[in-house]
């Protein structure tokens, strides 16, 4: 035939004729699908046929005249240009010699699948989905086509969508010209996902371009509501080194609202398909389970793989999937080369920081890392937006591909809907442009509510995962720093963090792991219930207390393993970011009276006049008041070694006054199934008591390690309250007393054959204290990420000036 060519008979070569998306189709169909890769079959009406529909039509140069002076940022003069060259190409119709093929064509797909079967229309234009240039959703797809008149209808309208106002605007951004690119469609077997699930896949972190992760979205029915951002869904974060190996490498879940989905319409309605709500059920519970998740992961990474060999260079990819539910079978149904995070360049840190805060207005997903501020703007239909200035800040409650002549003005954009893979979150990717997407306030309303047109804001997504939109306008740091050339100290230097939410952009941050990876901020942020209220709830006498816990832990088998679920996630979120370097993650550190403000927590603690030095640390891991809650806490961090792969986790236990407690805290970790060299773990010991510095040599036969923590040292030693106001100028790492204790424990430490460590904030506010630690010949020093730069280049200096 002239103008077909199924998939089985494309290659990448033909991007020419059939496009990109066609084309890698074609690609993935002839190479992967015998490697076990489930890809449903179609074929390709070539870019030819889009050539001969306008010259058999006889409307190429009244479309060229159409197109002559045309200036994109005159919105209203672009829809009339887009509307007029769509209608010339409609009219044409499609030639009956092309018609003859495209129907010969789906005979044949009828005869594989059943007769009348559902097919994707989908366009493919000949300059999208390449490595250096792809938009989201330029031209149009069509899906639930099924019968000759509704599938000749589909190909005409793709024909036509080469002219949709977004598309035009993206040809003139990036100089194509319009009448030297084609478009090619794709006709293949629908998967039944408005039965099930489908969505988006990246086989990198999206917002840092962290490369060692598989992000995978979903949510209920077919996939254009994750796409165009109606829906929030799902998300997944799949370890790449470890699912390599074997192991079950879910490293984070998160649950979308998945509030509608998108399925067939009903047969005597015209609508191919219709939104419907989501049972309530369902919206509690995940699209898919972790053996789809891990599927899915690996799909993705044997794609990736296939074309980082086609490019001869790394490649992420970009993937949409679909779940049959008449089947059960998972299809990849696209693939494209990733093109925001993959073209960054990695030699430049670009650091975001607020340098004042105010309230919140709404907060939600956050894309990209920087921080804008400026006039918001609320744009309820796409009607309004003309009225939209360059340089404010669009609020919306979603984006369609019709926006985006606008979108690439906007200095930020806040959409009520859309996950990490909505078209507002791409689009705002490719430009560059902050944006909180599924934005609401602590009460549910969303931002088109929340904010109005004219109010001074400021969005910033330079706080982890979540993106906060405030009030007023705000100062910021912008700070770039080069990674060239940049070299290594002897001394590990490495980085104190807590929030997993930003681990994978402090990963790019040259480091030798994490020195104090700090339980408490994960426990109290994800988890927030008392461990001992999840095990023993029949003593937490408040009924409404009762009722926040069942509503945190619904949807798990247990309260119980809602916590290892939760902590495991966390944890292995942070042992990812940095593996393979050492993760030391710090026990829970809790003092009674902070434990005593988690969720019913007030019926497990005790009321203590000092709890600086009271029921803290490793007393409460063997006592009968926790002993059940550290058991939870070691489920999960077995979980994140022996399950996830993430045997870089080292476990360190804070606040051990005696020997007797360091011996029975180990066979605590024994018993819930963490034993010291087994399957390489190491357990270090906080050196924060100078008991620990008095008996290092006895310390050292139950620990791999001591970790210095400066600030507890300094009070102990000195008899000074940390946190006393009156006192706050005596308290000094630097002094001598002080300084003799930390020199004792690295030579006790080095006599033991035993790693010595500080974490602190010393060797940052005082160089000299940097100077002084390596001098002493300590192994490595952790620093709060924004001061390991400087640290890194003083120690840098310091061994330099010891080896002359």
């Amino acid at each position: 035939m002239k103008y077909i060519q199924w998939f089985e008979e494309i290659t990448m070569d033909d991007v020419p004729v059939v496009g990109g998306k066609n084309a890698s189709l074609g690609e993935m169909y002839r190479k992967l699908v015998s490697e076990g890769v489930n890809i449903p079959n179609g074929f390709a009406v070539t870019a030819d046929a889009y050539w001969h529909v306008l010259e058999s039509g006889g409307i190429l140069d009244e479309l060229k005249k159409t197109m002559e002076g045309l200036d994109i940022t005159d919105v209203s003069d672009l829809s009339k240009r887009g509307k007029k060259a769509r209608n010339l190409i409609l009219d044409a119709g499609i030639p009956q010699d092309l018609w003859d093929e495209i129907k010969q064509a789906y005979d044949y797909l009828c005869e594989q699948y059943g007769p009348n079967t559902d097919v994707a229309v989908r366009s493919s234009a000949t300059a999208e989905d390449l490595p250096n240039a792809s938009f989201a959703g330029q031209q149009e797809t069509y899906l639930n086509i099924h019968g000759y008149h509704s599938l000749k209808d589909a190909c005409i309208r793709c024909f036509a969508s080469l002219f949709t106002d977004r598309a035009i605007t993206y040809r003139e951004n990036n100089n194509f010209d319009h009448f030297k690119v084609g478009l090619s469609i794709g006709i293949m077997k629908m998967v039944r996902s408005d039965l099930a699930s489908s969505g988006v896949i990246f086989t990198l972190d999206t917002e840092t371009g962290f490369r060692d992760v598989v992000l995978i979205t979903g949510s209920y029915g077919l996939g254009e509501n994750v796409v165009q951002g109606q829906v929030n869904p799902d998300e997944f974060y799949v370890f790449k080194p470890t699912i390599k190996k074997g192991y079950n490498s879910i490293i984070s879940k998160y649950l979308g609202n998945k509030e509608i989905k998108m399925v067939y319409g009903r047969g005597e309605s015209k609508a191919l398909t219709r939104n419907v709500n989501v049972p309530d059920a369902d919206r509690k519970r995940f699209c898919i389970n972790d053996d789809e998740i891990l599927t899915l992961a690996g799909y993705a990474i044997k794609i990736e793989d296939y074309y980082s060999r086609y490019y001869k260079k790394s490649q992420p990819m970009d993937i949409e999937w679909a779940k049959d539910g008449e089947t059960g079978q998972i299809f990849i149904v696209q693939a494209r080369p990733e093109t925001v995070q993959s073209q960054k360049d990695l030699d430049v840190l670009e650091t975001y920081t607020l340098k004042e805060k105010s309230s919140p207005l709404v907060k939600g997903k956050s894309i990209g890392d920087k921080i804008a501020s400026g006039t918001a703007h609320v744009i309820s239909d796409v009607s309004e937006l003309s009225s939209f200035k360059p340089g404010e800040i669009l609020i919306a409650d979603t984006t369609t591909p019709d926006w985006e002549p606008v979108m690439k003005t906007a200095g930020a954009i806040v959409t009520n809907k859309g996950g990490r893979t909505s078209h507002a979150a791409i689009v705002s990717r490719e430009l560059g442009v902050p944006a909180v997407v599924g934005a609401v306030d602590e009460n549910g309303l969303e931002s088109t509510e929340k904010i109005q047109t004219g109010n001074k804001i400021t969005v910033s997504c330079a706080e982890g995962d979540v993106g906060y939109v405030y009030d007023g306008e705000l100062s910021y740091d912008v700070e770039k720093t080069s990674l060239k050339e940049m070299g290594r100290p002897e001394t590990k230097m490495m980085m104190n963090i807590g929030n997993p939410e930003i681990a994978f952009s402090y990963a790019r941050i040259p480091n030798d792991g994490v020195g104090l990876a700090r339980l408490e901020f994960i426990i109290s942020s994800y988890i927030k219930v008392h461990p001992m209220a999840l095990i023993h709830p029949e003593k937490v006498e408040d009924e409404n207390v009762m009722k926040k816990i069942d509503g945190l832990t619904a949807g798990y088998s247990s309260r119980e393993e809602y916590f290892v679920d939760k902590l495991s996630q966390g944890v292995g979120m942070l042992a990812a970011a940095f593996y393979p370097n050492p993760v030391v993650v710090r026990m829970s550190d809790f003092k009674s009276n902070e434990y005593a403000n988690l969720i019913g927590g007030e019926y497990f603690e005790i009321k203590e006049n000092n709890p600086m030095l009271g029921f803290r640390g490793a007393s409460r891991y063997t006592h009968d008041n926790y002993r059940e809650g550290f058991s939870l806490e070691c489920k999960a961090m077995k979980r994140v070694r022996n399950e996830m792969g993430l045997t870089n986790l080292v476990i360190m236990i804070p606040f051990c006054r005696t020997i007797k407690e360091g011996e029975n805290v180990i066979k605590e970790l024994e018993k819930n199934g963490l034993k010291r060299g087994e399957n390489g773990l190491e357990v270090y010991v906080m050196c924060e008591i100078p008991n620990n510095i008095l008996l290092i040599d006895e310390f050292s036969e139950f620990f791999d390690g001591f970790s210095i923590g400066s600030n507890d040292l300094t009070q102990l030693t000195l008899g000074i309250d940390r946190d006393s106001d009156i006192l706050s100028k005596e308290f000094d790492e630097r002094d001598s007393g002080v300084k003799k204790s930390l020199c004792a424990a690295i030579q006790g430490a080095k006599r033991n054959n035993r790693h010595s460590g500080l974490c602190g904030q010393a060797p940052s506010d005082y160089p000299e204290f940097a100077e002084f630690l390596v001098k002493e010949g300590i192994e490595s020093i952790s620093l709060n990420p924004d001061a390991l730069m400087k640290t890194t280049l003083k120690v840098l200096e310091t061994e330099e000036k010891l080896k002359k």
